[in-house]
């Protein structure tokens, strides 16, 4: 199949080439997505080919309803009640998946995530296939976010084009965040990208010793421990001079297991401990991202590391770029009222 642009009363010919095993680029209330028949093996290796996004990444899936997603993904309570407030919309729910979908789809763990996208011709589209579809961003990894069919084409190469099969091009869509992905499978919420929909995931402590920080560190830990090894997961911390940030890498060190005594890594700006088990950056003497960049960030979302990182404030932007693949622990520690006090705010990004 040659590519081919058509506009929005495509529904037919979507179909018919989502059938088929095409890759259709469609538009949603976020932006453009990529998609595919989620329960077509060769479809999706397909897609993973375009999106130049190797096999072990997860795949999300759109459904037109609820009942269509619960042949997909088992719902418990706190999934429903998500289900029932916040969709059709811009948030992904992530459930324990019940293996109907291709290979490539589910993570490695067996979870899914799950869209009803708040956009009247794609529900349309999925409700008479009678199939999920994949809803993936239709840019290529790492590039802009895909508003127009023109920030797609400039930021893809020709053998990327050549495997699309169908665009629906409705013009530039509102500059709205992407989804919100909510992590239930645990009966409780765990924000993993904050998006468009805001779902507060919040805690304040108040920290009046070193150790009392090192502590909060060692917790949150364990909070997040779950995502060891599946996804990077990275400890954004900022705060001014002195707050105790590296007080609070040294509880998180404590809690991995890690022997080594964790010191600030100012001068070196990067430091890794047991062996490449947590990576200590600090961005104090960085200009930006891009530097970081440079010195292998990529590498480390790729090799899913534990990374704190000090003053991240610096180096949002990059940080940004990969919250879809790595759970950002976002932690602001400010002095408090008297000298030995520490207000430290964290949450999900």
């Amino acid at each position: 199949m040659g590519m081919k642009v058509v506009t929005k009363k495509a529904i037919e010919e979507a179909i018919d080439c989502f059938k088929s095993g095409g890759l259709v680029i469609y538009p949603t209330e976020t932006t453009y997505g990529a998609g595919v028949d989620a329960t077509n093996d060769k479809a999706v290796g397909k897609l993973l080919k375009y999106k130049k996004r190797p096999l072990g990444k997860p795949l999300s899936i759109a459904v037109c309803d609820q009942s269509m997603a619960e042949k997909y993904v088992f719902l418990n309570d706190t999934a429903s009640n998500i289900y029932r407030n916040f969709l059709p919309g811009p948030v992904t729910i992530v459930s324990t998946g019940r293996h109907q979908v291709a290979r490539g789809v589910e993570s490695e763990t067996g979870t899914l995530g799950v869209r009803i996208p708040a956009y009247p011709m794609v529900l349309e589209i999925i409700r008479k296939l009678r199939k999920p579809i994949t809803a993936t961003s239709a840019n290529s990894s790492y590039q802009k976010r895909p508003y127009s069919i023109i920030d797609i084409l400039e930021n893809i190469s020709k053998k990327q084009k050549a495997l699309i099969d169908l665009i629906i091009d409705v013009g530039e869509l509102p500059h709205n965040e992407p989804s919100t992905v909510v992590d239930t499978t645990l009966d409780d919420t765990l924000i993993l990208r904050q998006g468009e929909v805001i779902l507060r995931e919040s805690q304040e402590i108040l920290s009046r010793s070193e150790e009392s920080t090192r502590n909060l560190g060692k917790e949150l830990w364990q909070k997040y421990e779950q995502y060891y090894g599946q996804r990077a997961i990275v400890f954004a911390l900022e705060g001014p001079m002195g707050v105790g940030k590296t007080q609070l890498t040294k509880g998180i060190a404590r809690a991995m297991g890690i022997k080594e005594e964790v010191v600030s890594p100012t001068f070196v700006i990067e430091a890794d401990y047991g062996q490449g088990k947590l990576i200590h950056i600090d961005s104090w003497r960085l200009i930006n991202g891009e530097e970081l960049k440079e010195m292998g960030f990529q590498k480390r979302i790729n090799d899913k590391s534990v990374v704190v990182v000090e003053w991240a404030e610096r180096v949002i932007d990059l940080i940004k770029k990969h919250n879809e693949e790595v759970v950002v622990v976002w932690v602001k520690m400010v002095y408090g009222k008297k000298t030995n006090e520490r207000l430290i705010n964290f949450g999900i990004l």
